[in-house]
């Protein structure tokens, strides 16, 4: 994908007015299609899809058996086929996964990325898309929980669906828009995505991805006896924070560079970076959960060995977790 066309600044401007768009070229698109597509994939990922109607836009993680995030996926039904966006890394391994666990149910998944562009805008779909996503965060949805504070600052994203073939008219009505743009809006709106924030050991816990991702009241899916043991009884081992980077520093961090406190053992790394119109540098930061919310962190990055300060604030608050009282639970001594 292209990071910039121009000056960044200058394309987060025209993007969020709604005359540029970003063609996302590393997101690929899935069709699951058959009379059980909804039940099956409700049986899969992390958010309540059995009863989803034509047209609502819905965020969805599948998860491993510890409860960890595999990947994410962006979902919307027209009817008759669930259109599912997610990052194209490794996604014909995906694919060959997801086809071994239909077993019976009356369902064909279909890799559809060599048909459709994924194109990102700001409030407005696409002319000529097939079908559009937009993203329900900041939003807490139905079955959702948030620990910390709603982010609010605007995002209105929205992924259309548009046929290869018709690509080019896209640029009849829109103004090329790169990456670092998009990044920058994203990181300001403290939106986790993948693959950025997703590594071996991610929770949802740890990103607030409790909100927009996963329904806490639904049946079973694999990793959920693990997402609800965290979320009542025990704490995720780390937070996602929301990071001013020093603007004065002669470069940005790169994702993984390393996170420290006051001490000289790392506490945790950068997933996401970007140099935002208004803010300026900022970025987010996965730590560890009981680091102090009032100390200034610093990066070493891995590029240039520069050391970059940076105040955060909170996005995952330390008590995350842990939200039933199991006081009346306890036998008398």
């Amino acid at each position: 994908m292209t990071q910039s066309f121009s000056n960044p600044l200058v394309e987060q401007r025209e993007f969020v007015a709604g005359s540029s768009a970003v063609y996302l070229e590393e997101k690929s698109v899935l069709v699951v299609s058959g009379e059980d597509r909804l039940a099956w994939l409700n049986d899969l990922l992390s958010q309540k899809l059995d009863d989803l109607k034509p047209g609502v836009c819905v965020e969805a993680l599948w998860l491993d058996a510890q409860g960890r995030i595999v990947r994410d996926f962006h979902i919307v039904d027209d009817g008759e086929k669930a259109w599912l966006i997610t990052y194209s890394a490794e996604v014909d391994t995906l694919v060959s996964q997801l086809q071994r666990m239909v077993f019976r149910a009356k369902v064909t998944i279909e890799d559809k990325s060599a048909d459709y562009a994924v194109i990102a805008t700001w409030a407005k779909s696409v002319l000529g898309s097939v079908i559009s996503w937009l993203d329900p965060w900041p939003e807490t949805a139905i079955g959702g929980w948030r620990y910390g504070e709603n982010p609010t600052e605007p995002w209105q994203y929205i992924e259309s669906l548009v046929p290869i073939a018709q690509l080019e008219s896209v640029w009849k009505e829109f103004k090329h828009c790169g990456t670092m743009a998009l990044d920058a809006l994203r990181v300001a709106a403290k939106r986790p995505t993948g693959p950025n924030e997703i590594d071996d050991k991610a929770l949802p816990h740890e990103f607030d991805w409790l909100a927009s991702a996963v329904h806490m009241s639904k049946g079973c899916y694999r990793g959920q006896e693990a997402v609800a043991k965290v979320h009542n009884l025990g704490h995720p081992p780390r937070r996602l924070v929301f990071l001013h980077l020093d603007g004065s520093a002669h470069s940005l961090p790169d994702l993984g560079d390393e996170v420290f406190g006051t001490a000289d053992d790392a506490i945790g790394k950068v997933t996401s970076v970007g140099q935002h119109h208004e803010m300026g540098p900022i970025a987010l930061a996965l730590v560890k959960r009981n680091t102090p919310v009032d100390i200034e962190l610093r990066i070493i990055t891995a590029a240039t060995g520069e050391e970059l300060s940076a105040t955060q604030e909170v996005i995952v608050p330390i008590d995350a977790g842990a939200v039933v009282d199991v006081s009346g639970l306890r036998g008398k001594r």
